[in-house]
C-alpha cells in the first residue's frame, strides 16, 4: 500500500515510517522542506537495511498518490498543514490524524490539554478536508520512542475513532501488521474528544515513573479489530 507520513521528519512520524516500511509498504515521508524529507527517508531506509521502499518530498507532493495519508504534526501547526495539503487530496483517500491538542500549543504544559473549537483535533481536521476524504483518528496512546525501537514489540493498543467503517478497517489492517499492536474501534469521530486527551495522561504517567513508553491495553477480549469479526 502507498502510505505517506505528513510531518514524517518528527519523532512519531519517523517511527511510523519505520514500522510501516518494515511491514513492506511504500512509504513517503513528507516535510515542509523536500530535502529534509529525502534525508529522513534515507535515514529510515538505512535503519531498515536498505530494502524497503521509502522516499521523501514535500508534504503537498507526498499526499497526491497515497492511499492512506498519516498526519503527525503538533496541534499548534495542524490547521496550517491541513490547509496546505487539502488542495492535493482527492475523494476516496483516507487520512489518519494523530494530533493531540496539548497545551504546549498555547504555552502550556505537555501534560495539559486544550479543547479545540470543533471538539477535537480530528474534527477540526475534518472541517478542513475536501468532500469525500475519510478521516480516522488514532495513535494518541503510542509513544514515538516505542515506534522507533524496532528491536522490541509495542505493548499497547491503538484506539481508532472515525465515522467510516471501511476507513477504520483499512487503517486497522496497517496496525495489524505492526508486531503486537492491536486496534480497537472506539466509535464515531467524536470519540476522538476523549482519545486525544489520553496523550497528556500518558505523559503525566511517564513523568511520574520516569519511563518513555507507557500505554494502554483494553481488556475483555483476546483480540479486537473490526466489531463483529
Amino acid at each position: 500500500m502507498d502510505v505517506c507520513i505528513v510531518g514524517g521528519t518528527g519523532a512519531e512520524g519517523f517511527g511510523l515510517a519505520l514500522r510501516l516500511g518494515a511491514a513492506g509498504h511504500h512509504v513517503t515521508i513528507g516535510s515542509r522542506d523536500a530535502a529534509r524529507g529525502a534525508l529522513s527517508a534515507s535515514d529510515a531506509a538505512e535503519r531498515l537495511g536498505g530494502a524497503p521502499s521509502i522516499d521523501g518530498t514535500t508534504n503537498e507532493d507526498s499526499v497526491t498518490d497515497a492511499e492512506v495519508v498519516v498526519v503527525t504534526v503538533p496541534f499548534g501547526g495542524q490547521a496550517d498543514i491541513y490547509r496546505a495539503i487539502a488542495p492535493h487530496l482527492h475523494p476516496g483517500q483516507i487520512v489518519l490524524d494523530t494530533t493531540s491538542p496539548l497545551a504546549t500549543a498555547v504555552g502550556g504544559r505537555a501534560w495539559q490539554v486544550v479543547r479545540p473549537w470543533h471538539g477535537s483535533a480530528a474534527e477540526q481536521a475534518k472541517a478542513l478536508l475536501p468532500e469525500g476524504v475519510h478521516i480516522v483518528a488514532g495513535f494518541h496512546t503510542i509513544a514515538a520512542a516505542a515506534l522507533q525501537d524496532l528491536d522490541h514489540p509495542i505493548d499497547s493498543d491503538v484506539l481508532l475513532a472515525g465515522s467510516d467503517r471501511g476507513a477504520k478497517d483499512t487503517v486497522g489492517g496497517l496496525i495489524d501488521q505492526i508486531p503486537d499492536l492491536r486496534w480497537v474501534d472506539c466509535g464515531e469521530l467524536s470519540s476522538a474528544r476523549i482519545a486525544e486527551t489520553l496523550t497528556a495522561l500518558l505523559i503525566s504517567i511517564n513523568r511520574a515513573y520516569k519511563v518513555k513508553d507507557s500505554g494502554f491495553r483494553i481488556l475483555g477480549r483476546d483480540s479486537w479489530g473490526t466489531p463483529g469479526s
